[in-house]
């Protein structure tokens, strides 16, 4: 999939003007955090990650130290639990559409996939029946994302106990993706769900809720001992431990999480607001309104048929605007990722403004 080599990041900041393929909150500058850096050895650090960041990812929950790992990056953390889990003679069961990685690595490995597709008839709503109906003897994984991306829909906890019961019963483990998990911004925040068993490897990150990125902070949370060890293994052979600059950042960003995601929720409702209401006022695209996170998959309504490259090469070479289309998950290009999170109020209003001007131009040259 060739999400990563055409990011915003890859084509080139200064060639975009009016970014709405971000699925996360603005960068912030680290003048912006409260952390002195200054008496910092630059020693290997501890390899599950510094005791007091991993205290600081489980606070205000049931959960310890001991039950996390922390990782360069989420995706680091998908990588792996599926090359921990998974090998040939494996199965696993995954949702689409769905992160890269998710999908990707357990192909590299070779495994069996059962992927269940989330259609927009459906409102992108989760069914248990086809998780029931593709678990096999040898299913090892069941992978599932809430808040989803690039959807912005949730599952709701009442089905993923059901998911965890048939993981249970199977003897295989629940992977949930809960990157998006602190952009609630109009829900109350859950547990991690690696809380309700020890068949739950709950993964999730700074990147995308705090806009830091750069720092390349993730985590895996599991409450068996022996599996937590195995993934600790797997990251030894791939980097032994993390940057001890990046970790102390992070602990500096989670110790200071309430007044920074004040900040930022605030601001997602607001763009929330203008992009809902300019959903509701143009004629050309449909969606399902998400719940939580900071990006949507709208498509193109089926009766306007234009020529979809034209489309986006317009949408990017003349108004400098870029979404996520929707080959990067595996759909059309119809569809696309809008992200909400990343722009400023006007660079969003200006943005899908210019959508409009590249649909009616499409329109007219078909």
């Amino acid at each position: 999939m060739p999400i990563e080599i055409e990011a915003p990041e890859e084509k080139g900041y200064s060639t975009i003007k009016f970014n709405l393929a971000e699925s996360s909150v603005r960068d912030i500058p680290l003048k912006n955090i409260n952390v002195d850096l200054s008496e910092l050895v630059l020693v290997y650090g501890e390899h599950k990650g510094k005791t007091e960041l991993r205290e600081a990812i489980v606070a205000n929950s049931n959960l310890d130290a001991a039950n996390v790992l922390v990782t360069p990056s989420a995706a680091t953390a998908l990588f792996i639990i599926h090359t921990t889990l998974l090998n040939k003679d494996d199965h696993l069961i995954v949702i689409r559409p769905n992160y890269g990685t998710n999908l990707e690595t357990p192909r590299a490995i070779g495994c069996e996939l059962s992927v269940i597709d989330l259609n927009f008839e459906q409102g992108f709503e989760l069914e248990i029946a086809k998780i029931k109906a593709a678990l096999k003897s040898n299913t090892k994984l069941i992978s599932i994302t809430t808040p989803h991306n690039p959807t912005g829909t949730e599952i709701s906890t009442e089905k993923i106990k059901d998911i965890i019961a048939l993981a249970e019963k199977q003897n295989c483990y629940v992977l949930v993706d809960e990157t998006y998990r602190d952009l609630n911004f109009q829900t109350q925040l859950k547990p991690y769900y690696a809380e309700l068993s020890g068949q739950v490897i709950s993964v999730c990150s700074l990147s995308k809720a705090f806009g830091a990125p750069g720092i390349r902070t993730g985590w895996i949370i599991n409450k068996n001992e022996k599996l937590l060890n195995d993934f600790l293994a797997a990251k030894e052979q791939v980097i032994i431990c993390n940057s001890v600059v990046d970790e102390e950042i992070a602990q500096a960003i989670l110790q200071q999480g309430n007044s920074l995601l004040t900040a930022t929720h605030a601001h997602i409702r607001e763009n929330f607001s203008v992009l809902k209401n300019w959903m509701q006022s143009q004629p050309y695209f449909e969606w399902i309104e998400p719940t939580a996170g900071v990006v949507c998959f709208p498509r193109i309504k089926e009766e306007y048929k234009i020529n979809l490259e034209l489309f986006h090469e317009l949408l990017y070479e003349k108004y400098g605007t870029v979404v996520g289309p929707g080959h990067w998950f595996e759909k059309d290009k119809s569809y696309m990722r809008i992200g909400f999170g990343y722009p400023e109020k006007d660079e969003l209003q200006t943005g899908l403004q210019n959508l409009i001007l590249a649909m009616e131009e499409c329109l007219t040259n078909s």
